[in-house]
């Protein structure tokens, strides 16, 4: 495992359009059709990594908590499932289903979505405006395995508040920090 921090996509940018399979409907489905007129988050996540695990259930929390205020969520693995078979298909709905993802888990099979979006690690997150222009990219909040902070998804839910309510969005937007993508 490389630490490695977010790249940073710039504020702004549009969403870069895309088509994966999501792993537990074994359906393709397209950011067009997932995105919502509200904010649309996607996270780069994948199973094995400790950073994604030590806030997997905020995850789940955080979508329950803003799915109802008409926020999409996406959840995409880039890694390569050849070198790392615990990120492949198979594996990635074991995982959706046992933490009972209220949303989808696509897989990034050619890791073209990935290298779109700059993604760097897992987690690594991006949220879009209705018009899926880019309004906050980075971490979750400040708690890292082994740091003691609690996960609370703090700047996550900040910066959806924001947006909910048609301010500016405030939170300092720091890199995400997780394992780096397992390239090909």
């Amino acid at each position: 495992m490389a630490l490695t921090e977010s790249n940073m996509f710039p504020l702004g940018a549009t969403a870069p359009s895309f088509t994966l399979p999501d792993v537990v409907s074994n359906q393709e489905v397209s950011l067009e059709a997932l995105k919502s007129d509200v904010a649309t988050v996607i996270m780069f996540i994948c199973n094995h990594c400790p950073y994604v695990k030590h806030v997997q259930k905020q995850l789940v929390q955080l979508a329950n908590d803003y799915l109802p205020k008409g926020v999409a969520f996406i959840a995409i693995s880039s890694n390569d499932a050849v070198q790392y078979p615990e990120d492949g298909p198979d594996n990635m709905k074991k995982v959706a289903e046992e933490f009972q993802y209220p949303f989808p888990y696509l897989y990034d099979e050619s890791q073209k979505v990935a290298k779109d979006y700059q993604a760097a690690c897992t987690p690594d997150f991006y949220i879009f405006d209705g018009k899926l222009s880019c309004v906050y990219r980075g971490q979750l909040d400040d708690s890292r395995p082994g740091n003691g902070l609690p996960v609370t998804g703090s700047y996550i839910r900040a910066a959806l508040d924001s947006i909910l309510n048609n301010e500016p969005i405030q939170v300092q937007q720091k890199p995400s920090i997780g394992c780096n993508i397992k390239w090909k």
